[in-house]
């Protein structure tokens, strides 16, 4: 049975999604502040993790980071409207996605289940990838260009994996935004993709002028390896 940790300082809201949830079947656990939290993931593993961004006594970037520093589970934010955007910080901290209140609780659901599929394939494949130079270990989450360990943001991350697997074959734009949308949700659109993969391409190219790891198939996509 998959364990998932809600930490939700709303009484009402927690007390939905712990009915729900333990309806589908997950071992669920409730906190309603930072301070318990700490405690519990400090002493406890989990198969998800599901951070309200507002606390009383602390936010759930805190606890990302606290989470991130163990352990690679996968966190999903809940968020107010207002907040939306201070998403972006947490989702380079590491979150794999986020969900806007109010919120419909089959949606939530949802979301969990594709992650939580995504994470069970991602173990159960080879941990490494080999491009050129670069070595991408997925159970650390860490990629290595020869000898030294190349730091990527979250949304990175994913857009390289995206990329590479896929190798050989042309993705179009569409499709890696498909690939990338859990973990970046409405932030990225076709314009500031280019701007990632600009990003990505300064980062792991030997000259990002004239990239030979992320080609671009002029009028189709991007492409990697042969």
């Amino acid at each position: 049975m998959e364990k998932i940790l809600v930490v939700e300082d709303d009484k009402t809201i927690a007390m939905g999604i712990e009915y729900s949830l333990k309806q589908e079947g997950f071992k669920t656990t409730i906190c309603h502040n930072a301070g318990d939290s700490f405690k519990t993931i400090n002493s406890n593993e989990y198969d998800l993790i599901i951070l309200d961004v507002s606390l009383p006594d602390g936010n759930g970037f805190e606890l990302c980071q606290f989470i991130r520093k163990k352990s690679d589970v996968p966190v999903v934010f809940l968020t107010a409207c207002d907040e939306e955007v201070n998403v972006v910080m947490g989702l380079d901290m590491g979150a794999d996605d986020y969900i806007t209140k109010p919120f419909r609780v089959r949606e939530l659901i949802s979301r969990i289940k594709s992650i939580l599929r995504r994470y069970s394939k991602k173990s159960n494949s080879s941990d490494l990838i080999f491009i050129g130079d670069i070595t991408i270990n997925t159970a650390n989450a860490k990629v290595v260009k020869g000898e030294r360990e190349i730091p990527l943001t979250a949304l990175e991350y994913k857009l390289l994996l995206t990329l590479t697997s896929y190798e050989g074959k042309i993705l179009s734009r569409n499709q890696i935004l498909e690939g990338i949308w859990d973990v970046a949700g409405d932030f990225v659109n076709d314009n500031t993709l280019t701007v990632y993969i600009k990003r990505l391409r300064e980062k792991i190219e030997d000259d990002p002028q004239n990239p030979q790891i992320i080609k671009t198939i002029r009028g189709l996509g991007y492409k990697v390896g042969e």
